[in-house]
C-alpha cells in the first residue's frame, strides 16, 4: 500500500511550506502544487495511481481561485481528506476575517500561521491532530490491534468493529482464505463458527456477542477481588461517568467503572464534536472518551466494559451497595448512576428486522465507512443526527436528513446547520418520517411519509441511521430510586417530598437512596450536552466525599 499523500499548495511560499513538512516525508507522500488547478491535476494523478490523500494544506491566497472555492473543488475528488490553511505571516491577520468563518460551515478544518522557523510544535500539533483524525476514519488502518476473520460483514461482525472503534482499537476484517485469515483460523477448532477475533497477548475468541470480545480484552467484574469494597462505583462510562471517575480517583478514592457497551456512551459515537470547550478544531467522541479514560486510569480507576449492570441492591445498616452483572459483583460505599440514555426505537417491523444490516441506531462510525458511494438516510433533528450526517457525507453518494419538524433550527446547533447547508451531499427533508423499509437480507429501500400531506413515497436507501431522541433504560434500579413519568432519575429538589429529610431535599445530584447519585442524561432535568454531563459528573464527587465522611 502506498503512503498517503499530503498535498501542499502555494504560489509564492511553497519552499518554506515544504520545508515545514519535511518531518512527515518518511511516512507520507509529499506532493506540491502552485495553483488550485495544478493541485487538482496532482490529486487526480494520486487517485489514478491507487493512492489516497490525507491532507490538503493551502496558502491563504492562490493565483487562480479563492482558497475556499479551491477546497470545495478538491473536496469533490477526496471528501475524506482533511483541509487546512497555512497563511504566511504577511497575510495571516489580513486574510483571517474573511476565511475563519469558513471553518464554521465545514469548508476546511484549521487556519494556522505558516511556520517561520524550525520546531513550531503548535503548528505541528494541529497537523498531527488532523492526520490522526483522518487515520481513525479510513476503512483499513495500517496499524491493526485486533484481527477479525469472517466471510461476511454481518450484523455481529459490524457490531464488534464498532465496539473496537469506540474503544480506540484499530481493527480489520479478513477473509478466511487470506493469509492472515488462515493464520487466525489455525488457532481455533476446524468447525469453529465465525467471526473469529484475535488480539496480541489475548486469548483468541470465537465471538457470539460483543461481550465475548470485551471480556477477552478487558476482563470481567468477577476478576476483581470480591471481598474488596471500593469507595465509588460508577455505572456508565459516558462523559458524566468518566468525569466522576477522573475527579474521584484523582482525590484518592478507589473507583470502578462498569460500562455496558464501549467507553464514551452516545457521545463516543460522535464523529466530530466542534463545540466542546478547549478543542478549537473539534474532537471526535471516541478520542475525547479515550483521553478521559486514560486520565482515569492514570489515577487508578478500573474499567469493565461490555457488562450491563442488572441490579443495584442498596446497602443496609452501613453496609456497601452491591452492583450485580452477569460478569460478577461490585461492592461500593457510594454509587454514581450515569448510564445515559438510548436512542428510541422506530417501532417499524420491517426496519427493525434489518438492524445491523443497513439499519443502525446511532451514528455507527464503522458502518459509515461501508456506505462508500451509497445512498443513506439519517432520521433525527438533534446534534447527534447532524454530526452523523456530516460524517456520512465523507463516504456516501447522498445523505438525506429526515425530520418531523418544519426544519432543524429548533433542535440543532447553528454551527451544524451551517455545515449541513454548505455540504452538497446532504439534503434536509422536513415534515417527513419513515413508515416502512425492506430489502433482500439487508436494507434496500424505505417508505417516507410527508406528515403534512400524508403522501408516502418509496426511495432507495442502502443505509438508515436512526437518532430518534432520548429514552432512559434504568429498570435495573430498585424502586427506592425515584423516577419521573418518563423513567428519568429524580434528584435534589425534584425528589418526592416524602424523600426529604427535616424539610430539606437531597443534595442536587443525590437520589432518594443515600449514597446513590445520578449525573448526566439519565438525570431528570439535565441538559443533554456533553459538556453539561461532564460538569455533573465532576460535581457529584464532592457530594460523594460528603457522604463518605459525614463527620468531617
Amino acid at each position: 500500500m502506498t503512503d498517503p499523500a499530503i498535498v501542499l499548495v502555494s504560489e509564492t511560499h511553497l519552499e518554506p511550506l515544504l520545508d515545514a513538512f519535511h518531518r512527515y516525508a518518511r511516512e507520507y507522500d509529499l506532493r506540491t502544487a502552485r495553483s488550485c488547478a495544478e493541485a487538482l491535476e496532482t490529486t487526480e494523478q494520486i487517485l489514478a495511481e491507487g493512492g489516497r490523500v490525507a491532507l490538503f494544506v493551502s496558502d491563504s491566497r492562490l493565483p487562480d481561485a479563492v482558497v475556499l472555492e479551491a477546497f470545495g473543488r478538491w473536496r469533490e475528488l477526496v471528501p475524506t481528506a482533511r483541509r487546512m490553511i497555512a497563511a504566511h505571516v504577511d497575510n495571516f491577520l489580513i486574510d483571517a476575517p474573511g476565511l475563519r468563518a469558513g471553518m464554521a460551515t465545514g469548508k476546511y478544518d484549521a487556519y494556522l500561521l505558516m511556520p517561520r522557523g524550525t520546531r513550531d510544535e503548535e503548528f505541528h500539533n494541529a497537523v498531527t491532530d488532523l492526520l490522526s483524525d483522518w487515520g481513525s476514519t479510513v476503512a483499513d488502518p495500517e496499524v491493526v490491534s485486533v484481527k477479525v476473520v469472517s466471510p461476511v460483514h454481518d450484523a455481529l461482525t459490524m457490531a464488534i468493529r464498532d465496539y473496537l472503534d469506540r474503544m480506540g482499537m484499530p481493527s480489520r476484517v479478513y477473509e478466511p482464505d487470506s493469509e492472515v485469515g488462515q493464520q487466525v483460523r489455525e488457532m481455533f477448532a476446524p468447525d469453529a463458527p465465525y467471526p473469529l477475533v484475535f488480539a496480541h497477548n489475548r486469548i483468541p475468541v470465537q465471538a457470539t456477542s460483543v461481550r465475548d470480545v470485551a471480556a477477552a480484552l478487558f476482563g470481567v467484574p468477577a476478576d476483581f477481588v470480591v471481598e474488596e469494597v471500593v469507595d465509588l462505583a460508577v455505572v456508565g462510562g459516558g462523559p458524566a461517568g468518566l468525569a466522576a471517575a477522573v475527579y474521584a480517583a484523582s482525590e484518592g478514592l478507589s473507583v470502578v467503572v462498569v460500562e455496558a457497551e464501549a467507553i464514551g456512551g452516545q457521545a463516543g459515537t460522535s464523529s466530530m464534536i466542534r463545540n466542546y470547550l478547549g478543542f478549537p478544531r473539534g474532537i471526535s467522541g471516541m478520542r475525547l472518551a479515550q483521553r478521559a479514560r486514560n486520565q482515569a486510569l492514570r489515577f487508578g480507576t478500573r474499567f469493565f466494559t461490555g457488562w450491563e449492570v442488572t441490579a443495584l441492591e442498596p446497602g443496609t445498616d452501613g453496609g456497601p451497595h452491591v452492583l450485580r452483572s452477569d460478569g460478577g459483583e461490585v461492592h461500593a460505599r457510594a454509587v454514581v448512576v450515569s448510564t445515559g440514555v438510548a436512542y428510541r426505537k422506530l417501532g417499524v417491523e420491517g426496519v427493525e428486522a434489518l438492524t445491523g444490516n443497513g439499519v443502525f441506531y446511532g451514528s455507527a462510525m464503522t458502518a459509515a465507512r461501508e456506505m462508500q458511494g451509497r445512498d443513506t438516510v439519517v432520521v433525527g433533528g438533534g446534534n447527534s443526527a447532524g454530526q452523523a450526517a456530516i460524517h456520512l457525507a465523507r463516504y456516501a453518494r447522498s445523505v438525506t436528513i429526515l425530520v418531523r419538524r418544519p426544519g432543524l433550527e429548533s433542535t440543532m446547533s447553528q454551527y451544524l446547520i451551517s455545515e449541513i447547508g454548505y455540504n452538497p451531499v446532504i439534503t434536509v427533508q422536513p415534515s417527513a418520517e419513515v413508515v416502512d423499509g425492506g430489502g433482500d437480507g439487508r436494507l434496500q429501500w424505505v417508505d417516507v411519509r410527508d406528515t403534512t400531506s400524508g403522501d408516502v413515497t418509496r426511495r432507495s436507501a442502502d443505509g438508515l441511521f436512526l437518532l430518534l431522541g432520548a429514552e432512559p433504560h434504568c429498570d435495573w434500579l430498585p424502586e427506592a430510586v425515584a423516577r419521573d413519568s418518563r423513567g428519568f432519575v429524580l434528584t435534589g429538589r425534584d425528589a418526592p417530598a416524602e424523600a426529604w429529610s427535616d424539610g430539606l431535599p437531597p443534595q442536587s445530584l443525590a437520589t432518594t437512596v443515600p449514597g446513590v447519585f445520578a449525573a448526566g442524561d439519565i438525570r431528570a432535568g439535565s441538559m443533554k450536552r456533553v459538556a453539561a454531563a461532564s460538569g455533573e459528573g465532576a460535581s457529584a464527587v464532592p457530594l460523594v466525599h460528603a457522604y463518605l465522611a459525614p463527620g468531617d
